[in-house]
């Protein structure tokens, strides 16, 4: 098996992780809970900002550009979370693109930036010393998109199922969703925020 397809696993892998990687699942979740199957153009757009989002910062930390501190980035993780599922609650789920600025896109963009670094102190922690990083970085981060691509999916085809074959109204969808979301990331952040206070 070549360099660039463990990579690759390793990535698609990390991001599936329901143990491991059940906050980046929960944010991309979050990021869909207004959309359906019908809505793909839109999912299109959100899904490549937070790839921009979360590959720039990925990046700068594993080169050891940017070093920010691992208990804040775990604190900022479901607090991320927890914006982005709140502020689904007072979204207009039938017309989810309307207005001049379009929240969840930005929130997916710079959210993103905040999930790359995550990403990053799982990656760093495999790398060690290795100077061959590039294309570590690069077989990484395409693994990851495949996994977060398996997600979008899932979750558009479980909408596609209880919204439109079995009738359940798409605002319930929507409040059900974004409020588990969002008490799971409740208890994240207060986990979290004590080792943050720990470590200060």
């Amino acid at each position: 098996m070549s360099e660039f397809r463990v990579y690759f696993e390793i990535g698609r892998d990390h991001i599936l992780d329901y143990q491991d990687g059940y906050d980046h699942i929960l944010f991309v979740v979050s990021l869909c809970a207004l959309y359906l199957m019908r809505d793909w153009r839109q999912i299109l757009v959100l899904v490549t900002a937070f790839t921009i989002g979360h590959s720039i910062t990925l990046a700068l930390s594993v080169l050891n550009i940017v070093t920010v501190k691992s208990e804040l980035i775990e604190f900022l993780i479901p607090l991320t979370i927890f914006i982005t599922s709140v502020s689904n609650l007072f979204k207009d789920e039938e017309n989810p693109g309307t207005g001049t600025l379009q929240l969840n896109y930005l929130f997916a963009a710079v959210f993103g930036l905040v999930h790359g670094l995550g990403f990053s102190n799982y990656l760093r922690g495999i790398l060690g010393k290795d100077d061959r990083i590039v294309s570590q970085l690069l077989a990484f981060n395409l693994g990851l998109e495949v996994g977060q691509i398996i997600i979008v999916v899932l979750f558009l085809v479980a909408a596609f199922i209880m919204v439109d074959l079995f009738g359940v109204n798409r605002r319930d969808w929507k409040m059900v969703i974004s409020s588990a979301i969002a008490g799971m990331a409740l208890m994240l952040m207060k986990d979290t925020f004590e080792h943050l206070k720990q470590s200060l």
